[in-house]
């Protein structure tokens, strides 16, 4: 696989993660499960106000996150030959697939009003596929790429366009990173207000596009 084929790869996965917080922040009682920064953040907030049922949710949140790259990190850590695209980083993502899956079913035999308990399952179900998703671009390592979290690609970015050094090759992805957290989230958004049953569906298949064509690309000296 070319690196240019990962790297869209990566900004795809980063649109699903956008696109998944945006369904939980709306639908999930006002959390991220792919931000985990503003998800600290929101968890400040709900203790300060004294919402205990918000804090909760925070709390899951992370703990579901958690849960996720302690996972995906285990079954990327397997030895195997360089690649581009290793194929312990698609056995993450089909971890995360199967979270989502598992995340869409919740979602449709719930309904709009899911009860407190289900609540809690949905927003672990979410979180820790987003950590697996995590831990899968981790094992890709491409420099500042996360998929998840995009609070130090903007200050590295910021750096160094002010720096204007020549030759930067990472300002572009960095850049097309950033606009696919806020392209994914903006999809994630308006499939729920339009469409709220297929809402999860938006992440689910990026991400099953971004396994199909990792696996369908990926040569046998990958």
């Amino acid at each position: 696989m070319r690196p240019r084929v990962r790297d869209a790869l990566l900004l795809t996965l980063t649109a699903a993660a956008g696109s998944a917080d945006a369904v939980s922040f709306l639908g999930l009682g006002r959390v991220f499960t792919a931000n985990m920064t503003g998800n600290l953040v929101l968890l400040g907030i709900t203790i300060g106000q004294g919402q205990l049922a918000g804090s909760i949710r925070s709390v899951i949140a992370f703990a579901g996150f958690v849960l996720g790259i302690l996972v995906g990190v285990r079954v990327t850590a397997r030895t195997e030959p360089t690649a581009v695209w290793p194929r312990s980083a698609t056995l993450a993502l089909v971890g995360e697939l199967g979270l989502l899956l598992a995340l869409l079913a919740g979602w449709e035999i719930t309904g709009d009003r899911p009860g407190a308990v289900a609540l809690d399952i949905l927003i672990a179900l979410s979180a820790a596929a987003m950590g697996m998703q995590t831990a899968a671009a981790r094992r890709l390592g491409l420099v500042g790429v996360t998929t998840t979290f995009v609070t130090g690609m903007l200050t590295s970015l910021i750096a160094e366009l002010a720096a204007m050094g020549p030759g930067r090759s990472h300002r572009a992805i960095w850049a097309a990173t950033l606009a696919c957290m806020v392209i994914g989230a903006a999809v994630g958004a308006a499939v729920f207000v339009a469409w709220r049953p297929g809402a999860p569906l938006v992440p689910l298949l990026l991400v099953a596009i971004v396994i199909a064509t990792a696996t369908w690309l990926r040569g046998p000296g990958d």
